[in-house]
């Protein structure tokens, strides 16, 4: 948790653009998205030049049609009218601050103006001795720390929803409204991995903002935002959807409506309204290389804020759905690989024994193409279309698999259920690929013992294709194409088939990934 103002950035895998969350005790403080989206026009406004009066012309030759492109622009641009959305459901927009405490060595006070040396250093005794009496070495004491951020009132009778990190660690909240009267909030529950949270204050016949459906949105509609940005209150700020279905590389699988709307600290937790007035996401995070706003700010979709709220109001703890696998995206390389008319769909890298996915009979090399009859293009889709389903839900995928689609069906686990270890199968094998650029092994027994892998070769070497596409020494290659191998001709038969490119599966520690070679 850090002082007011502060915004947490996270790095992913070295990305230079950093995610930020803010908002948060301990760790932002008041994230926002805040920018250019959906509105409704009140009252538009015309931008189209009037047009000069026209003379008298021939008529023209008759212009040839051509069916492939776009429809003609109108000849005027309208923009919006926000003031009607602000005024009505402007008063349930709410500030929210919180109080927490991190813990403080007391024996890093060593007096105001005490100059910092190394214990060891012979100056650090004389200066202790002039600094006036010490604090106790090794105890600890707590140091208040704030935070700030947005919400929004959903019921006449007190229910908010803001964002999980607003509230993170909090030992204290206070919901300031619009009409400036202040409240002690209680936090009814919250859940990090979709960053919702649900609070309640004392009070009756309240504002409350029209809901919609988020899934109805389409990219380049106008949103607006209002929130709190740096504290000050009933900030709003407009812009377009960027996109829809965003996932971002946090691991909360929650599929972002992604904006160019303003988003700064304090805005975390705020709504995002459609044209219509209704809120339609919780502005949640950003990019940023600075950690302030630069055009990209992402909103949880409502659809999936309501099903969590639902779920903390009734039952006071939240379960998500899970599907166990781990998935990568499918490229150019992959699509080559397993024969693919267009790089679509989520690779399956690993499956974990005993889950749902296992139990339905999805493998390693399967590539998902369809959820319930939803295509999935990006890996990201998958998830994100998961995150609103429950555990025990029945779902149907079209797998890619050896040249054909497979309908699979699996019953959806929960996500806090625990999984037995991975056993694998036995192997063989030695010598070495040249077409590959790759010298193997088999595992031996101690080797075997110390990793838990019982199939596949050892890679002593990488050179040439699969050097260049980021094979290590030291990988264990456990399948090629999806066909798990224990021997080296069966990597050269594999290989001898294939035309452009190979996908190989790679054992890397304790993570399972495929990395595509062009042999061709």
């Amino acid at each position: 948790m850090h002082n007011e103002g502060a915004i947490t950035v996270i790095t992913a895998k070295r990305l230079t653009l950093a995610l930020a969350a803010a908002g948060a005790i301990g760790g932002a403080v008041g994230a926002i998205a805040v920018n250019h989206n959906n509105a409704v026009a009140s009252a538009p406004v015309a931008l189209a030049a009037q047009a000069p009066a026209a003379a008298p012309a021939a008529t023209p030759a008759a212009t040839p049609v051509n069916p492939g492109a776009p429809a003609p622009l109108a000849a005027g641009v309208v923009l919006p009218d926000f003031t009607q959305i602000v005024s009505r459901n402007g008063p349930a927009v709410v500030n929210i601050r919180v109080m927490g405490s991190t813990k403080t060595a007391m024996g890093q006070q060593r007096g105001r103006g005490m100059p910092q040396f190394d214990e060891d250093d012979p100056f650090f005794e004389f200066f202790r001795r002039f600094q006036g009496p010490q604090m106790p070495r090794g105890q600890q004491r707590d140091t208040p720390v704030f935070g700030a951020g947005s919400g929004f009132i959903i019921s006449p009778d007190g229910v908010i929803l803001t964002n999980a990190h607003v509230v993170r660690d909090a030992k204290e909240v206070t919901v300031k409204l619009n009409d400036r009267r202040e409240f002690r909030a209680k936090v009814l529950g919250s859940d990090p991995r979709t960053d919702v949270a649900v609070l309640k204050i004392d009070a009756k016949n309240l504002p409350v903002v029209p809901i919609g459906k988020s899934s109805d949105l389409k990219v380049g509609e106008w949103v607006l935002a209002i929130g709190s940005p740096f504290g000050l209150e009933s900030t709003v700020t407009a812009g377009v959807v960027s996109a829809k279905g965003r996932t971002l590389p946090d691991d909360s699988q929650v599929p972002f409506i992604q904006t160019d709307v303003a988003v700064n600290p304090g805005n975390s937790g705020g709504p995002l309204f459609n044209t219509k007035g209704e809120v339609i996401g919780i502005n949640s995070q950003i990019y940023s290389q600075t950690g302030g706003y630069m055009g990209l700010s992402f909103a949880i979709p409502i659809d999936v804020a309501y099903r969590i709220k639902d779920q903390i109001v009734t039952t006071g703890k939240v379960q998500h759905a899970k599907l166990g696998i781990a998935i990568q995206e499918v490229n150019q390389g992959f699509a080559d690989s397993f024969k693919l008319d267009s790089p679509e769909g989520a690779l399956v890298s690993n499956v974990e024994k005993g889950g749902a996915a296992d139990k339905a009979g999805l493998k390693s090399g399967d590539i998902i193409r369809k959820l319930n009859g939803q295509p999935i293009v990006a890996s990201g889709d998958l998830p994100a279309m998961l995150s609103v389903a429950q555990p025990g839900d029945k779902v149907s995928l079209d797998v890619w698999r050896d040249g054909k689609i497979v309908r699979i069906d699996a019953r959806l686990a929960n996500a806090s259920d625990k999984v037995a270890q991975d056993d694998r199968e036995p192997a063989a094998g030695a010598d070495q690929s040249a077409k590959l650029g790759l010298a193997l092994r088999p595992l031996d027994p101690n080797e075997k013992r110390q990793s838990g892998i019982a199939s596949g070769l050892v890679i002593e070497d990488a050179a040439g294709a699969a050097s260049t596409a980021g094979v290590q020494p030291g990988d264990v290659l456990l399948s090629v194409n999806g066909r798990p191998v224990n021997s080296v001709d069966q990597v050269r038969d594999v290989v001898g088939k294939a035309s452009k490119s190979v996908a190989l599966l790679i054992q890397r520690g304790n993570d399972r990934i495929f990395i595509p070679v062009r042999i061709g």
